[in-house]
């Protein structure tokens, strides 16, 4: 079983943008959001993602993720099966040994950004570089699926 270990963050200024090494637009959508599971459709640039995530453990630090790579055609086609969807871009941005992945999102949840880094294990140190704030890992509303339900703009 794969399990994903993150951390989210909110940021606090735009220095990510210049720090990044990369970035590419996103748009997803919800298929299915019970009981903590979620299944995502994803296209990235030019590619398309089918992921499965399971409910969160350990305070939202850890969760069961399966991803397979789908052909654009069939992710349009799923994505017209999904409710509200998420547009962002992802920039990345090495720091240390991990690279940080901020979402600055658009749409119903402009003004949002915030950044994730996977971990090999939920007790393994990171650097943080200075545009890191608050930590929100675990917290709910900061979930992609839930934003999709209560976005940013409402809160």
């Amino acid at each position: 079983m794969a399990i994903e270990i993150e951390r989210k963050f909110l940021v606090t200024d735009n220095s990510y943008r210049d720090m990044a090494y990369h970035c590419n637009k996103m748009v997803q959508g919800y298929l299915c959001r019970e009981n903590g599971n979620s299944v995502r459709i994803r296209i990235s640039d030019d590619k398309a993602y089918l992921t499965v995530k399971g409910p969160s453990h350990d305070g939202g630090i850890s969760r069961y993720e399966w991803e397979k790579e789908i052909t654009l055609e069939e992710a349009t086609e799923l994505l017209q099966l999904c409710g509200p969807k998420i547009e962002k871009c992802r920039y990345l941005v090495k720091c240390g040994n991990h690279t940080y992945e901020v979402d600055e999102f658009y749409g119903d949840n402009e003004g949002l950004v915030v950044a994730e880094i996977e971990l090999g294990s939920d007790n393994e140190e990171f650097l943080k570089p200075s545009f890191i704030g608050e930590e929100v890992t675990g917290q709910v509303r900061y979930y992609n699926s839930h934003l999709t339900r209560f976005p940013y703009k409402e809160w």
